[in-house]
């Protein structure tokens, strides 16, 4: 791989490394985002679990406490729930973000392979059409011994 070509497709490698790189990272972050999510829904079906109303304790008050804590609760696990497949559809996106990044660098690495294998192809060829005699560089020419 020599000239401009070359260049341009080391260049085009490192800026879709990167790009990999940084898709990764936004993997890694709606992951955890999403996992962030998961556990705070479970937390808040603990929490209404935790506030569901007990027949021994049936005293008024405490159960119309316990039905706005509910109410409250049920609000917010229907947020959380939400949220939650909010994350996971960011997750979603950002794997196949990834996917694509590692389509596209793996592209470019073909391209350099091809393009290295086509610059071997060309030296061969050109050793091929020299004649026997010919020196290989223009310096002092010795006679073989």
């Amino acid at each position: 791989m020599s000239g401009t070509r070359g260049k341009t497709l080391a260049r085009l490698h490192r800026v879709r490394t990167i790009q990999l790189h940084l898709a990764h990272a936004d993997e890694a972050r709606a992951r955890d985002h999403a996992a962030s999510e998961a556990q705070l829904h479970a937390r808040i079906a603990e929490l209404a679990a935790a506030v569901a109303p007990i027949a021994a304790s049936a005293v008024g008050v405490s159960l119309g406490a316990a039905a706005h804590y509910r109410d409250k609760l049920h609000q917010s696990a229907l947020t959380a729930a939400a949220r939650m497949r909010n994350a996971e559809d960011f997750r979603a996106r950002a794997a196949e973000a990834t996917r694509t990044a590692r389509r596209d660098q793996s592209a470019i690495e073909k391209l350099i392979v091809r393009a290295d294998a086509a610059t071997i192809r060309a030296e061969m060829r050109a050793l091929e059409e020299t004649p026997p005699g010919a020196p290989a560089s223009a310096g002092k020419r010795h006679d073989p011994c």
